[in-house]
């Protein structure tokens, strides 16, 4: 595993809607593999691969680049910064955070601030965090802080990928682990026939409504669509096994449903059984909230596709310590490179 080519992808600063960063990164470690390559209008990177075969169906894979982050709202008399939120947070995972504010000339390090327990009531320290609750702290006054920061500014997570065990922990790796995976499967099919063309998109805007999935699925219209995202891997202590949804090392997922897309059982069979003939490890996933960019895929071509979802286990999801088995970031690799080189061969008719 290229654990430094999925850090470099994680660290990349890429709020939605401000993707820039990791697209200008991702063009030029995949030009190589690509046919041809572009960017939409709306800022999708869409890599393309022809096929072999005389019957010209199309396979979509996507893998959203965005992770979840905020933007500056507002500016005190006194420096410090208000934000919004872009993507779904749990307020207290803010406590005691450094961020980094991306405004036009520099990088700036901030950390999240809020109310010290220390001056707070009884009945304060009881309630839950509120995502208002929380501002930034520069270390700087409104006028130094002026000089540089805007209103619209996008703002990051601060944290670096580390290897744990048999894991990798980091930021981001919600989507990023999924970008590495689709890149990755670029790489290995670069050299190898396929029967379809392939359309690799690295998409925006997923984690505020699955945006840039939508407009690349209405433009290429795809007859197959195989999203790529990360999942609950619930295996902790306290969790009942009914909830678990997913555990790290066992597997790639292999999704079910979630609660925007109930997916093709065709595509889910298929996976299931090219999972099985090339002896890579899954687990089925079932995720009764949350959705991902394969309700997309599934939806906004004009005929629809026959749509799944690999789905990478995860703990710890929309915080800064996300972790991810190394081995299970294999078998999804395995199984796309699979799926994209034998999807020709299934029957599709029942």
């Amino acid at each position: 595993m290229d654990t430094q080519l999925l850090s470099q992808i994680a660290k990349l600063p890429g709020a939605p809607g401000f993707e820039k960063p990791v697209r200008d990164f991702l063009i030029e470690k995949i030009a190589p593999y690509a046919d041809s390559i572009e960017t939409d209008n709306m800022g999708n990177l869409i890599v393309f691969k022809k096929g072999t075969a005389s019957d010209k169906k199309k396979v979509m894979a996507a893998a959203h680049m965005d992770e979840i982050g905020f933007i500056v709202k507002y500016i005190d008399d006194n420096g410090f910064l208000y934000f919004h939120t872009l993507g779904g947070f749990d307020p207290k995972t803010l406590t005691a955070q450094r961020v980094t504010v991306h405004a036009k000339t520099k990088d700036l390090t901030g950390v999240m601030g809020s109310k010290p327990i220390h001056v707070m009531s009884q009945e304060e320290r009881q309630k839950n965090p509120k995502t208002d609750d929380y501002f930034i702290d520069l270390g700087m006054n409104k006028e130094e802080v002026e000089k540089y920061v805007q209103i619209g500014d996008p703002i990051t997570r601060e944290r670096d990928l580390i290897e744990m065990g048999d894991c990798v922990n980091s930021k981001s790796l919600d989507n990023r682990v999924s970008v590495y995976i689709l890149a990755e499967a670029l790489k290995a099919l670069q050299d190898q026939p396929i029967p379809y063309d392939f359309y690799a998109v690295f998409t925006v805007q997923e984690e505020v409504g699955l945006r840039g999935a939508n407009v690349a699925a209405q433009q290429i219209d795809p007859d197959f669509g195989i999203a790529l995202d990360t999942t609950i891997a619930y295996d902790l202590p306290g969790a009942r096994p009914q909830e678990q949804v997913t555990a790290l090392g066992k597997g790639t997922g292999i999704k079910i449903m979630d609660a925007m897309t109930i997916c093709d059982p065709r595509m889910v069979e298929f996976m299931k059984k090219t999972a099985d003939k090339n002896q890579i490890d899954w687990q089925a996933e079932l995720l009764t909230g949350g959705g991902t960019d394969t309700a997309g895929l599934q939806r906004m071509g004009q005929r629809g596709s026959i749509a799944g979802a690999i789905s990478v286990p995860t703990r710890h999801l929309h915080q800064v310590i996300e972790m991810c088995h190394k081995k299970d970031i294999q078998d999804s690799i395995d199984l796309l490179v699979a799926l994209v080189k034998t999807i020709d061969k299934n029957d599709w008719s029942h």
